[in-house]
């Protein structure tokens, strides 16, 4: 409330989460009413989602309603809490309706960016399987990838702002960027282009800086380290090739026609939006869960799909899908031909 929004008095905040999220999102209300601002909770439960994708009619993925026009237009802020009690549910929704649906709300998505906003996880059983923890062992993992467990966690964030920034300065007037690791030899260009410091303003827990690339400069080849799970699915054993920009072979050892679903889902959606750096080494564990999973230090993701424009990045698309490479282990990045992180750590 008070480092990631700042909430102000009498400005209008939405607090959405689904049902397992109820405690978070009551003392997160509770929270927004000392300060004065306009808090609405809404706990969406997630059958209705798999109904959407069930029982919708056209216009259901490819129109957004006026209700969610004006509330997107009329709220100062967003607080997004995750809390899913089934991470799988949404796979056998159809992946044509799942890109329709996105398409049509990217302008929503797009106006919503630019409002005060930040998204976080309430750890439940689901996450908890999914990362083959206990339920007692991911609420301790996840509070502390949130410095929760710390006695001044906004002094925690800010150190780790001012080392990011650090980072930053030292890939100012940067141009070619290469990632070598096991089946991966990837270069892009990331000139002009402005590096944003993320540090728990937006997603809780952070720790990554990350830029736009040149549309048309990514050549080469990487292949994934880890699963990503996205729209419901998991996908597994993804490589893809770059040709000026765009993926021109794409596979998967899980969900292959899932993959390239996405990858069709318009012409953006072949070219890469972001290029993100992990920096945080209290993160050490994969868990299937992206909003953990891209802030490992040591690691990178590229994300296919729309760039945010504070980076200069230009590419249009509804997808933004990120995916991660692991460096901490025989993986380098060289920055126009030097050595700038090796084996997951800089240099």
């Amino acid at each position: 409330m008070h480092y990631s929004v700042k909430a102000g008095t009498k400005e209008i905040f939405t607090v959405d989460g689904a049902p397992e999220a109820e405690p978070l999102i009551v003392a997160v209300h509770e929270e927004l009413l000392k300060a004065g601002a306009y808090a609405h909770a809404r706990m969406t439960p997630e059958g209705s989602l798999e109904n959407l994708f069930a029982h919708g009619k056209p216009h259901h993925f490819d129109t957004v309603s006026a209700l969610e026009r004006a509330t997107a237009r009329q709220v100062d802020g967003l607080i997004r809490i995750m809390a899913s009690s089934n991470t799988r549910a949404l796979s056998g929704a159809d992946p044509k309706k799942q890109a329709r649906l996105s398409r049509a709300t990217r302008r929503l998505r797009q106006t919503l960016l630019k409002k005060k906003w930040v998204l976080t996880l309430h750890p439940t059983r689901a996450y908890a399987q999914d990362a083959d923890m206990s339920l007692s062992d991911f609420q301790d993992f996840v509070y502390g990838a949130l410095y929760a467990d710390q006695d001044n966690p906004v002094r925690k964030w800010k150190e780790l702002a001012k080392r990011q920034a650090g980072l930053i300065r030292k890939l100012k007037d940067a141009d070619a960027f290469r990632i070598v690791g096991a089946d991966t030899d990837l270069t892009l260009s990331i000139k002009d282009r402005t590096f944003i410091n993320s540090c728990g303003t937006h997603n809780m827990p952070c720790g990554e800086i990350f830029t736009g690339p040149i549309e048309t400069s990514a050549e080469g080849y990487i292949r994934y380290d880890y699963p990503v799970v996205h729209a419901g699915r998991e996908i597994d054993g993804i490589r893809l090739v770059f040709r000026k920009g765009r993926v021109v072979e794409a596979s998967a050892e899980k969900n292959e026609a899932f993959l390239k679903s996405m990858l069709d889902m318009d012409p953006g959606a072949r070219r890469l939006g972001e290029l993100g750096i992990g920096t945080h080494y209290g993160i050490k564990k994969f868990i299937k869960n992206i909003l953990f999973d891209e802030k490992i230090g040591g690691t990178i993701h590229l994300a296919l799909g729309q760039s945010y424009a504070a980076t200069g990045g230009k590419n249009q698309s509804a997808l933004h899908w990120d995916m991660i490479k692991d460096l901490r282990k025989g993986g380098a990045l060289y920055v126009d031909g030097k050595l700038f992180q090796k084996n997951g750590k800089f240099v």
